[in-house]
């Protein structure tokens, strides 16, 4: 086997063309990660990483999202593979059906496969992703390897976590918790956040990073899942029926064929957008700039990144937080736009 590189990242499901000589785990079983974390702690970024520093694994990655624009599939890394897409929704509310049928699908070309990662949505309680594995026939084809648990530190708050049946169910499943953004705050902070987790999760792998970078041998063919309590916490399980709904978590899209003006743009994340969006993520057009804007919010947080346009120039955006309005935040993007 050869020796895995030092960093991960991906997104989507992505089948690349590379090749792997053995796993640590039977060949006949292939290898399963689960990546789950909050919404903007960070998963895309890791994905992304893994796909920069495959080194020579087969590898593809079933990635979905809350909201019905995809915007995290045109954010990937390109890969000149094949290319396949869930519907949208919460994976473990809407996709187990569909994400089943898309691993026997995978499975059929075995000699293409080596390992399966799949990607949650931030508001994904990751459970019945794993049973999808555990407790169909997948289980006689597959391996679950671990569930790996991105958070947030920056915007990391016990309460919230409680508060939230997804975020609570992604940390006490998870075997690895990766403590995301660390260059963001300060090491106390870090330390008393890994005190908290430890509470709720003893005995849990936790590691640290920055930008989803850590080594590849800490998150995959791991063989944590099914070597300590995990399997026993889901037989006793009792799946929640409708966490978005407990949550009172949703999401608000919008689309435009006309560009925005940067400065309304500036004045509606300013004075105009509801502290109940925690999370909002776009391509954005803007009349000021021919380039192609990428824009990333968490907490208070918020990024825009160039790139150039492989497509006709458009706006697309999902904001996603508790008890949305969703025809005042329309019709404040609505007036950021160019007439």
């Amino acid at each position: 086997m050869p020796p895995l590189p030092l960093f991960s990242c991906s997104i989507l499901l992505i089948l690349s063309l590379y090749m792997l000589e053995t796993l640590a785990i039977s060949p006949q079983l292939i290898p399963v990660t689960i990546i789950t974390g909050f919404l903007g702690s960070g998963k895309t970024t890791l994905l992304n990483q893994i796909l920069q520093n495959l080194n020579g694994w087969k590898v593809a990655v079933l990635v979905n999202e809350f909201g019905d624009i995809n915007i995290d599939s045109q954010l990937l890394i390109a890969v000149d593979e094949e290319t396949i897409e869930l519907t949208n929704g919460c994976i473990c509310c809407t996709i187990n059906d569909n994400l089943a049928d898309v691993v026997y699908r995978l499975l059929e070309r075995r000699d293409r496969l080596d390992y399966l990662v799949v990607e949650t949505t931030g508001v994904a309680n990751p459970l019945p992703i794993a049973l999808t594995f555990l407790g169909t026939e997948l289980r006689n084809m597959t391996h679950l390897d671990s569930i790996v648990t991105v958070v947030d530190v920056e915007n990391f708050t016990l309460k919230e976590h409680y508060a939230s049946e997804a975020a609570l169910s992604q940390i006490t499943y998870g075997d690895i918790i990766l403590l995301n953004k660390t260059d963001l705050v300060s090491e106390t902070t870090v330390d008393a956040i890994e005190n908290q987790i430890r509470d709720i999760k003893e005995g849990t792998r936790i590691l640290r990073s920055e930008y989803g970078k850590v080594p590849l041998p800490l998150i995959l063919d791991v063989n944590l899942a099914e070597a300590g309590s995990f399997p026993q916490a889901l037989a006793a399980a009792d799946l929640p029926s409708n966490h978005l709904n407990n949550d009172g978590l949703m999401s608000v899209s919008f689309r435009s064929d006309r560009p925005f003006a940067l400065k309304k743009f500036q004045q509606f994340l300013d004075y105009h957008l509801p502290e109940n969006v925690f999370r909002a993520k776009g391509i954005l057009w803007f009349v000021e700039s021919p380039k192609r804007h990428i824009f990333q919010l968490s907490g208070k947080r918020f990024t825009i990144n160039d790139s150039e346009w492989e497509s006709s120039p458009k706006n697309q955006m999902v904001l996603i937080g508790r008890k949305l309005n969703p025809l005042f935040l329309q019709q404040m993007l609505n007036n950021c736009l160019t007439w």
